[in-house]
């Protein structure tokens, strides 16, 4: 650039000032455009980005100031120019701008979208007769894009004064139109109706995040969170790539990030291992037409439903029709769509149907008091750990549950209600009508996944998921290329999670040699003292795409916020955690000398760490920030009175500003980890557990009680074709012959003293007692199979258990009559009572074992009495091959359970459901289906951790969804049947899981201590040792001074020793007396506009009687 062409472009540049705000904008800027680029909101209806100024609805008004006088321009179409001075707020433009409003309501009386916007700008209702019928303002915004944007002209103003109207040529449908949809998009008043346009079928381009229930544009997100947060151009169906037309988003992009010719690339990476997690696809509905999907606009699908329920769904979280917007009285499950089917090649089971089913259906039953919800199922699988509690719960709230299948659904003309035809208990037709129906859709693996495979040289089952041993189910069939999560087989999320972590683990065992090699360090600039500073705060308000603030009037919030005492900037964004709104926020806190920072948005237990970083980036102490929770606390809860959330959101944000102005910085500190692992129970998951930590370079010390390795598995001989022992004895001289493994036989743990990455424990070992340190714990400690008490076991040779004849089955010490009958007796003191809970491996292992069985005997009988055959996943394929073979499943009800009489000859009685009969067989051998319990020894466990067990006496983790092997304290794992009941290949699949988690401790030099710890003040403890006695983490202990002393690695800055020490002698630091207080008393301060009034519970609580005020 030349110094003419420089001095002609700044020439061409000057000074304008809208309200106070001064900034130079270009020459032909208008004055809207300025007001934005100074961050002035000027409402307006009648402009669009990109489009020609028409000035035709003229709400954009402001005043100018001109010579000696003022007067009102229209703010879109009159050019900014030199020392220009706008005032947007004066109470002749709010005055003039409320009549022009009032006079477009009379205009377009129909439109809720102009009542809304009205109602924005303080009008509710205008005070003249209404000229026409209809929504149409005559802004033109419609006629303007379809000519210059799409080229057409198929829309324009025809007539003159009040016979003025938007129509097509001679107002017939016009072959000009292309049914782009831009002029219905760009309509402020939702005026448009395609179908008077054109003749051509209209087909929305619905969003696949709201799975198809609401529409998008052709450039949109993926969805509201996506990362990297960029939008993307649908080129299917965008005008530019389909005629050139259009290209409106290059001309409004202000950041020129509008590239039509940017291209798929390739990227080569060299990488060690790869793992598969690719997910998978949801059944298509329309494949099974039978059930009205894609015809009947009241037959949803689950995962539709899933988004329907959500308060950030197409409908907020409001239960309704899609074709009448009612809410449904009556709803229907439909369960085993595209699952369990062999006429559409997916006759495996996929797992979640009916626990979301279950879940959906109380979700509903929450969001619409009075709903009478029914699911239809075949076999309710509800195997995981407390599914069965939930199921039942389920019932005490009302969900019916039919057991039935249903084959198809019927839509009633007129009230397009669904009928559907049921068998009842008594096998007899029922008829019934529902409201709503949801269908639920099986999982299948996504259609690319074929080819994907073929790249990798990965070999797929039969199903197209990826191909995995029962005893390597992380293993594909490629070394180094490992799998997790749905694509290994369906699964719910606690297995998906935990798969997740495992498949990690196998890949760090392979590249163990190379840890740290590539690793950068995060480098951060040294902080700012701030201490002597008085408090200058920076308020940023998230819209969370529309959680927020579809509820939440945020710029009224942000409005609220600047005037607050020490704010020195307040605004608002649409994703404040996004990464660029991150970058701004560091460059604000610089360029403003910002000392606080509140963001005001979502929960803290995700995005805190977040804002906390970027803090650190600019140079502050991570804790001088403050969250406000304005989506889980506000928006989320308050969908149906946005004023009340708004006000609500005003007063979190008041509370967090005035507790943010008593933050402190406070200094993280570190300690030295150990790299040893502790794993106590040398069964399956023990062993697994140990040889994961081992190959990663970690020493690893394996406890078991017992005198030799194995645990249960040492009974089980033969899974899916899988020799158990071989595998079994590979793994323990595996175990025996890696370096880093110390085993410890037949012994016991004493005692474990400690924190995480610096524990001491003490190990007993016949009679002498050893002492070792580790970094880390894993519990590993089985469980084992119920010896039953009912059913003459015990008395009668002829009665086993499922293990004891699948270890007789595979040590060939089974003997029967060539033609014998064998009945097998499921759920057998469990899902009672007594034992709530499902022992999961039950259904599996009777099949399993009724194959062998038929193999042998093929002319024997065999009978499984079941209550629901939990033969999910593959399973399914060796239920079906069972039926096929001649196993007879005879279904039982719970309050009718079989009866077996002893005596020379077994006789046992059951009634079967559907026939309404009792059923008489004399079998030569009766197999029971006993539950699985955690072994002895669990609770002294439990105390010398101090880790809770659930009502059933199985290891507690800290959330079974997010974290399923970790307990709550940190450096504790839990792993194998000891965290519930399951299966080897599970077993295995979570020991790995744990080495993960345990390798992101261990692989530390040094862990970080955080600053919101407890500390004692040794002047006031009088060593009570409630501290000690209260905290779940053990954190506290008594010192060698007598008192009490917090151990920070430990603590989690829960507070409760805080709050229920005596003497008053610990605070919890980052939750001062002070800064809680602080937040109460501005939340009951009166504001200078708002009228004071007293409250009567100040003074219970110690706080100074403020003056609280009304909103």
């Amino acid at each position: 650039m030349d110094a003419s062409t420089s001095d002609r472009i700044l020439a061409d540049r000057f000074k304008v000032t809208v309200d106070g705000r001064s900034a130079e904008v270009q020459a032909g800027t208008t004055i809207l455009d300025a007001a934005r680029q100074m961050g002035v909101q000027i409402p307006t209806l009648c402009n669009y980005r990109g489009l020609t100024s028409y000035g035709a609805c003229r709400v954009c008004l402001v005043e100018i100031e001109r010579g000696q006088g003022r007067q009102l321009v229209a703010s879109c179409s009159y050019p900014a120019e030199r020392g220009l001075v706008v005032h947007t707020e004066t109470e002749q433009v709010r005055e003039s701008r409320r009549t022009i409003v009032e006079l477009l309501l009379a205009q377009a009386p129909d439109s809720s979208e102009l009542a809304e916007f009205a109602a924005g700008l303080g009008v509710e209702s205008t005070p003249f007769q209404p000229v026409a019928d209809g929504k149409c303002i005559l802004c033109g915004l419609c006629a303007r894009v379809c000519n210059e944007m799409m080229g057409r002209g198929a829309v324009n103003l025809f007539g003159r004064g009040t016979a003025k109207q938007v129509q097509t040529a001679y107002a017939e449908q016009t072959d000009q139109c292309q049914a782009c949809g831009a002029c219905a998009f760009v309509c402020p008043t939702g005026s448009i109706d395609l179908k008077t346009i054109t003749s051509r079928r209209l087909r929305p381009h619905n969003t696949a995040y709201d799975q198809y229930l609401t529409a998008r544009p052709c450039i949109d997100l993926a969805h509201p969170q996506a990362s990297p947060r960029v939008p993307y151009i649908d080129r299917d169906n965008c005008v530019h790539f389909k005629s050139d037309a259009c290209g409106l988003c290059s001309k409004v992009c202000g950041a020129g990030a509008i590239d039509y010719e940017q291209s798929a690339r390739t990227i080569d990476l060299k990488v060690g291992s790869v793992v598969l997690t690719p997910g998978f696809e949801a059944f298509d509905a329309t494949r099974r037409g039978e059930f009205g999907f894609g015809f009947a606009p009241n037959v949803l699908t689950n995962v539709q439903f899933e988004r329907m329920l959500s308060a950030s769904g197409p409908t907020r979280g409001h239960l309704t029709r899609p074709s009448d917007g009612r809410a449904p009285g009556r709803l229907a499950f439909i369960q085993c769509v595209g699952s369990r089917d062999s006429g559409c090649d997916n006759d495996y089971c996929s797992s979640v149907c009916c626990m979301a089913a279950t879940k959906e259906a109380i979700l509903a039953m929450e969001h619409e008091p009075g709903l009478e919800v029914t699911v239809f199922f075949l076999d309710l699988r509800a195997f995981g750990k407390d599914f069965d509690r939930y199921y039942e719960r389920a019932r005490k709230l009302g969900v019916r549950y039919v057991r039935s299948f249903i084959s198809r659904t019927y839509e009633m003309p007129g009230s397009r209600n669904l009928r559907l035809v049921h068998m009842n208990p008594d096998m007899k037709p029922v008829e019934e009508e529902f409201d709503l129906i949801v269908l639920s859709l099986g999982l299948e693996p996504s259609a690319s996944l074929q080819e994907q495979a073929e790249r990798l040289g990965v070999v797929l089952n039969r199903w197209g998921f990826a191909k995995t041993s029962e005893l390597l189910p992380l293993d594909t069939s490629r070394p180094g290329v490992y799998v997790g999560g749905a694509f290994q087989e369906p699964k719910d999320i606690p297995d998906t999670v935990m798969q997740a972590s495992a498949a990690a683990a196998r890949a760090m065992s392979l590249l163990a040699p190379a840890r740290g090699t590539q690793v950068r360090t995060k480098s951060y600039p040294p902080q700012r003292d701030v201490t002597d500073e008085p408090p200058r705060i920076g308020v940023f308000v998230c819209h969370c795409g529309s959680n927020i603030a579809s509820v939440v009037d945020v710029e009224a919030v942000v409005t609220r916020a600047k005037g607050l005492p020490n704010v020195i900037l307040a605004e608002h964004n649409v994703y404040t955690c996004a990464s660029n709104n991150q970058d701004l926020m560091k460059e604000k806190i610089i360029a403003n000398r910002l000392n606080r920072v509140v963001v005001a948005s979502c929960t803290p237990r995700t995005h805190e760490p977040i804002f906390r970083d970027t803090l650190r980036d600019a140079g502050l102490n991570p804790y001088l920030f403050e969250m406000a929770n304005i989506r889980d606390q506000c928006s989320w809860v308050h969908t149906a009175g946005p004023e009340q959330a708004t006000a609500k959101a005003t007063d979190l944000v008041r509370m967090a500003v005035g507790r943010a102005a008593r933050l402190m910085p406070l200094q993280e500190d570190t300690v030295p980890v150990s790299h040893g692992a502790l794993v106590i129970g040398g069964g399956i998951a023990g062993m697994t557990a140990a040889l994961a930590l081992a190959d990663q370079g970690f020493p690893v010390h394996l406890v078991e009680q017992t005198d030799q390795l194995g645990g249960t598995i040492r009974e089980i001989h033969r899974v899916d074709h899988n020799d158990v022992q071989a595998f079994l004895a590979q793994t323990v001289e595996r175990v025996r012959a890696s370096r880093q493994i110390t085993v410890h036989i037949a012994s016991k743990v004493a005692k474990v003293d400690g924190n995480v990455g610096g524990f001491t424990s003490r190990i007993v070992t016949a009679g002498e007692t050893g002492e070792i340190k580790h970094g880390v714990v894993v519990v590993a400690t089985g469980a084992s199979e119920v010896k039953p008490e009912s059913y003459g076991y015990g008395q009668s040779s002829q009665v086993l258990t499922q293990l004891e004849l699948a270890d007789r089955l595979g040590r060939d010490e089974i003997a029967l009559p060539a033609k014998a009958t064998v009945v097998m007796i499921q759920c057998v003191e469990q899902r009672s009572e007594e034992r709530p809970y499902c022992s999961r491996v039950c259904c599996t292992t009777a099949v399993r074992n009724a194959l062998q069985l038929k193999e042998r005997f093929p002319k024997a009988r065999i009978m499984v009495l079941y209550r629901d055959m939990r033969t999910y996943g593959y399973r399914e394929a060796a239920y079906r091959e069972a039926r096929e073979k001649g196993v007879l499943f005879v279904r039982y009800e719970a309050e009718q359970p079989p009866q077996l009489e002893l005596g020379g000859k077994l006789r046992l009685k059951v009634r079967e459901p559907a026939l309404g009969r009792e059923l008489q067989v004399e079998p030569d051998l009766v197999v029971l289906a006993a539950p699985m319990k955690p072994r002895a020894g669990r609770k002294e466990i439990s105390e010398l951790l101090r880790v809770p067990l659930n009502a059933d006496g199985f290891f507690l983790e800290a959330h079974m969804k997010l974290r399923p092997v970790d307990f709550a304290s940190e450096g504790l794992f839990i792993c194998g049947t000891a965290h519930s009941p399951k299966f080897i290949t599970e077993s295995i699949s979570q020991a790995n899981a744990v080495a993960a988690r345990a390798a992101t401790i261990l692989s530390h030099k040094q862990m970080p201590v955080s600053g919101q710890i407890a500390c004692v003040d040794p002047d006031k403890c009088v060593s009570c040792m409630t501290c000690v006695h209260l905290c779940a983490y053990m954190a506290p202990k008594i010192g060698d001074d007598n008192k009490a002393e917090v151990q920070g690695v430990v603590c989690m800055g829960c507070g409760s020793c805080a709050s229920e020490c005596p003497a008053k002698a610990i605070t919890l630091r980052h939750y001062l007396d002070t800064q809680i207080l602080a937040a109460v008393n501005s939340l009951l301060r009166a504001e200078p506009a708002e009228k004071p009034v007293r409250h009567p519970y100040p003074e219970q609580a110690g706080v100074a009687p403020p003056q609280w005020h009304k909103i």
